[in-house]
């Protein structure tokens, strides 16, 4: 957040500091693992989570996250329909994972995403940027695109399906951001397709059957609460998988890559994440609602705005573990008007000697108008003569 007129205010609520705790441990034959706690924003793991890699076909969570953006805004429809190009089911009806698309077969766009979430279809993949964007080159800007809003740091794509190229890499972090803001940005098109354990598509040689094809996500069936995300395997990048689940309010995302087998992927993702909900646990320290402080407004209606979670404000502790912690409030101040109710305009920053440190969000309790006249001027006295 950016400070309108003033340094950021730090008000200190509580700093009852103790010892640090003995941090869970976890061992991992992966070349690269991360797993990040998206109730406050806590770091779990961290194990080359910033090292550049190959994405195999994790990096179709960006296709997706893209297709997912269109539909919110109203540039794609579900029901709206794609032609297979020749070109693109000779290219890709064999190359790796497929949907069995078929040339000239009109394919919806929900059908595609389908096919991409649930069987990692290259041809899918393809079909989908080519529809939506023109082609597939015009498609990849628009990941890329997305990729610098997020402020991915390490990762560049260069294809829709994750497919080897020498300039498309990602990291651990990154996987992790992508999944995130999937999830937060577009909770019922998340709901609707990630969470599938199979899908139907296309007809075998000879006889025409339906083809099903189970989805490869290790943790559907096997972690309560797992609904998502995305496997990946090539030569060079190994066997990789972006995974969340969510138990009792708590929602992880994990990313683990460089496996050797995919035995050993569904081992590996099964262990961590159960990992991370066993040996980590949740502290409450308000519900959401709750008002934790108060903020001075600037040129607003009135002086000052009340802050809360708009859900409950958790931190994340090893289990066991229940000693003080420092919580800080922080807020770019004064707040200018007009401030929407629910508008996020602060956070908890808890510190805990020991633990990575959490970032909880706080939204307004109410909304703020601007002032009249004779309000902004009172506004403006209270904060440069009285400091208030």
């Amino acid at each position: 957040m950016r400070s309108l007129m003033f340094a950021v205010v730090v008000l200190t609520l509580a700093a009852p500091v103790a010892a640090a705790p003995v941090l869970p441990e976890f061992a991992t034959p992966a070349r690269q693992a991360y797993m990040k706690d998206l109730s406050n924003g806590m770091v779990l793991f961290d194990k080359g989570a910033d090292t550049p890699m190959p994405p195999a076909s994790m990096g179709k969570m960006m296709t997706v996250y893209v297709a997912f953006d269109m539909i919110s805004r109203g540039e794609a429809k579900l029901d709206q329909t794609i032609t297979v190009r020749p070109e693109t089911w000779k290219k890709w009806h064999s190359q790796g994972s497929t949907m069995f698309l078929s040339v000239n077969e009109q394919v919806s766009v929900a059908n595609l995403l389908h096919g991409i979430i649930t069987l990692s279809g290259n041809d899918a993949c393809v079909t989908l940027g080519e529809g939506l964007a023109g082609s597939e080159d015009a498609y990849v800007a628009l990941m890329n695109r997305a990729a610098a809003k997020m402020g991915l740091k390490g990762s560049h794509f260069a294809n829709t399906n994750g497919w080897p190229d020498p300039n498309e890499v990602v990291t651990p972090r990154d996987l992790a951001t992508i999944a995130e803001r999937t999830i937060r940005d577009f909770p019922g098109l998340y709901k609707k397709f990630y969470s599938d354990t199979s899908f139907t598509w296309g007809k075998t040689l000879g006889k025409g059957d339906d083809i099903t094809q189970a989805n490869r996500n290790p943790l559907l069936g096997r972690v309560a609460g797992a609904d998502g995300l995305k496997t990946g395997h090539t030569d060079e990048a190994g066997y990789g998988f972006t995974g969340s689940a969510e138990q009792d309010g708590r929602r992880l995302v994990m990313v683990i890559a460089g496996l050797t087998s995919f035995n050993e992927r569904i081992a590996q993702s099964v262990d961590f994440m159960q990992w991370g909900f066993r040996a980590w646990t949740a502290v409450p320290l308000a519900k959401a609602g709750v008002v934790v402080g108060r903020a001075p407004v600037w040129m607003g209606a009135a002086s000052d705005v009340g802050l809360a979670g708009a859900t409950d404000l958790k931190v994340t502790v090893p289990r066991g573990f229940s000693e003080g912690r420092k919580v800080t409030l922080v807020y770019d101040g004064p707040i200018k008007a007009p401030i929407v109710k629910g508008q996020r305009i602060a956070e908890l920053v808890v510190t805990t000697p020991g633990l990575p440190i959490a970032h909880l969000p706080l939204v307004a309790t109410e909304a703020v108008d601007k002032a009249g006249a004779f309000g902004r001027l009172g506004s403006a006295f209270r904060v440069l003569v009285l400091g208030k």
